[in-house]
């Protein structure tokens, strides 16, 4: 199997999409038309150093990825077996897939870099050598409630979110807790509380699209599972205040089976996660399995197959397919009907 990824803000640079915008020209005019510029001076020239700005990175970064996907289908147009893309990647991703078109999720784009721009005062940090739960420990010893974690990139890459001056005091805290701490070049809080000024600006713009049903399985930054066709609006309207859970995402995909990843945009900023999750995930094998085995017998125990649950960030409940099991000998997980896939134990609540 092989899934198509997508990065995110951070992943463009000065020439990128130099090998594609030439072989998509429909695309390319169609892009500059709509932005108002033309999108190939901005990516390969950046005559007026916009590209950094969020408002002109986002759409950047989406065209850029969107040609370089239909490149490679040109090369290898067997389809892939799922999606997913990191952050504004999410759209890309779902471009691809067929569920919105590359009109639509440019518009989209377009209109969330200008909101998320108009958020001022925000910062945020990489967080490395922590994973998860020191860093909400060491925010919480330290009173530092008002930042948020806005990625979860891998068990010890993460990125905190929040006002400028609590980025700042975190500094120290992250520290002497034994992580690294590194300052990003970004103008606002992203995935945080404080884009929620601007969420109900961009629910307007989303409403406004008609998605279709993805002909493959996009995985949602916010729920780590699985677009459902009828929650995509609201799921792209959460993602803008929520974390998004890429290790969750891997982990989700490496549990389908044998996986290829294949990334596609500007760089190869993913596949160095990817690699640290799967890292992670081989060393918990051997740290923790008994335990891991412990949850899925006492699942099988209290629970047969058929048994109707909910799952989390989906509002219908849905029902086991299959006794829970230990995929990959790390991830308790179930087989759901609907989920197109397992869902972890964790995520799964029996009703």
């Amino acid at each position: 199997m092989k899934s198509y990824l997508f990065p995110g803000q951070g992943a463009q640079y000065v020439g990128m999409g130099k090998a594609w915008f030439d072989l998509f020209p429909e695309q390319t005019q169609t892009a500059s038309d709509m932005l108002g510029y033309c999108i190939k001076t901005l990516c390969l020239d950046d005559p007026h150093n916009q590209l950094n700005q969020t408002e002109y990175t986002q759409p950047a970064l989406y065209v850029v990825s969107a040609l370089a996907f239909l490149a490679h289908q040109q090369r290898d147009p067997a389809p892939a077996d799922f999606m997913a893309g990191h952050s504004l990647g999410e759209y890309t991703a779902l471009f691809a897939a067929g569920a919105l078109s590359f009109e639509y999720g440019l518009r989209l784009v377009q209109q969330r870099g200008a909101l998320m721009s108009q958020v001022r005062g925000g910062a945020m940090a990489a967080v490395l050598a922590l994973d998860e739960a020191a860093i909400r420990a060491t925010l919480a010893e330290h009173q530092l409630d008002t930042l948020d974690i806005a990625n979860l990139n891998s068990p010890q890459q993460s990125v905190i979110s929040g006002l400028s001056d609590d980025i700042g005091r975190a500094q120290q805290a992250i520290e002497q807790t034994g992580g690294r701490f590194i300052r990003l070049n970004t103008s606002g809080a992203f995935h945080s509380r404080y884009m929620a000024d601007v969420q109900a600006d961009f629910a307007r713009c989303v409403a406004e699209v008609e998605f279709k049903a993805p002909s493959v399985p996009v995985i949602a930054n916010v729920s780590a599972l699985p677009h459902q066709r009828n929650t995509i609006q609201s799921q792209l309207v959460a993602q803008l205040t929520r974390s998004v859970r890429w290790t969750e995402t891997i982990t989700y995909l490496l549990a389908q089976g044998d996986m290829t990843f294949v990334e596609l945009g500007p760089k190869k900023v993913l596949a160095k996660l990817v690699a640290e999750i799967k890292q992670h995930a081989a060393e918990y094998v051997h740290s923790d399995t008994p335990t891991l085995a412990q949850q899925v017998e006492q699942w099988n125990q209290t629970h047969g197959v058929g048994t109707t649950i909910k799952v989390a960030h989906i509002s219908e409940t849905m029902r086991t397919r299959t006794p829970a099991m230990l995929l990959f000998g790390h991830r308790p997980a179930v087989y759901v009907e609907g989920a197109q896939g397992y869902i972890a134990l964790d995520e799964a609540t029996a009703l």
